[in-house]
């Protein structure tokens, strides 16, 4: 079968496609015949061996995002038959950059059949990161206002899809004015441009000068340390992204009693995932979340993939699809 593999860490030349041994299911494990692969920010941190990504084996094939049909069943596997649609998370057998997957049968999920394979890539991390970010770690409830920090991107469209779906109010940044359309589009009311002057007091007037609940923040090092001034008392900040140092006033959280959060989705729990992993699935079945497919590669384009998805103006997830 086909693969892309990093042999050694480096820029994204090192993503190379090569002929690698077929997959061979076993106990408990199932080969999904990947159509579409999710491509997240995280793995061009490990493909160019950012610590602390730099410490997992070579070579290595990428991917925690896929979507496609199971195409082999090992033993002892229950509720999962050859043909089933589905969208998986984070498989340890192997990555989703190739044309076959390797997964354990709790790292796969069913996905309805009025989602393509396409969407059903841009799941696994964006939208339970958007989870857990909101829900897990911020305790978000309805009535309460959300500013999403970068709301173009993959996560960013999931959060302000279960940020509205769950009845929060919405406020996002973009970085230019065709991104604040677009995501008016997606019903958000209220928009900023974060690349404009002193647009902050474009985020504190979402709130008519209250401050917003709950900031997820997807450019810590860029925002973090004036984020705390569109704050509202015993406001949470979640820090999902993050590119670099960031020099912070520990009194701006002091003063509004607020709560900082860090996360990574690849701490959470088997137990959390499996409750996050069947919220989407109810919002998937009744339509309410529709993932949002931006730009499409093919798999030997994984280079042009990475590349991209590294630059300003991200229009929803980047997928590697077969077509």
């Amino acid at each position: 079968m086909k693969a892309i593999v990093v042999s050694q860490y480096g820029g994204p030349e090192e993503l190379k496609l090569e002929e690698i041994p077929d997959l061979t299911p076993q106990s408990g494990q199932v080969v999904v015949k990947i159509h579409a692969a999710g491509v997240n920010p995280v793995e061009t941190y490990r493909r160019a061996g950012t610590p602390p990504y730099n410490s997992g084996p070579l070579p290595y094939t990428p991917g925690s995002d896929g979507a496609g049909e199971i195409s082999a069943v090992g033993p002892h596997v229950e509720g999962w038959n050859i043909g089933d649609r589905v969208y998986l998370y984070a498989p340890k057998g192997s990555g989703t950059y190739a044309e076959f997957c390797l997964c354990d049968q709790s790292e796969v999920f069913r996905l309805p059949d009025g989602i393509s394979f396409e969407q059903g890539a841009a799941l696994g991390v964006p939208y339970a990161t958007a989870h857990r970010a909101l829900f897990g770690k911020a305790g978000a409830k309805a009535g309460e206002f959300v500013f999403v920090h970068g709301a173009t991107g993959g996560v960013g469209v999931a959060a302000i899809q279960l940020a509205q779906r769950a009845g929060l109010q919405v406020g996002g940044s973009a970085g230019s004015s065709e991104g604040e359309a677009f995501l008016e589009s997606l019903g958000v009311k209220y928009t900023a441009n974060h690349n404009a002057p002193d647009y902050l007091s474009d985020v504190l007037g979402m709130t008519c000068g209250r401050g917003c609940d709950i900031i997820l923040e997807m450019l810590a090092n860029v925002n973090l340390g004036r984020d705390p001034d569109v704050l509202a008392p015993f406001g949470r900040i979640v820090v999902i992204g993050n590119r670099g140092s960031v020099e912070v006033n520990p009194r701006d959280w002091m003063m509004r009693d607020a709560t900082l959060f860090g996360m990574t989705l690849f701490n959470a729990l088997p137990t959390d995932l499996k409750l996050i992993h069947a919220d989407l699935g109810i919002g998937l079945g009744n339509g309410e979340l529709q993932p949002l497919v931006g730009r499409q590669f093919s798999l030997q384009e994984a280079p042009q993939a990475h590349r991209a998805i590294m630059e300003s103006g991200a229009r929803g997830k980047i997928v590697l699809s077969r077509g």
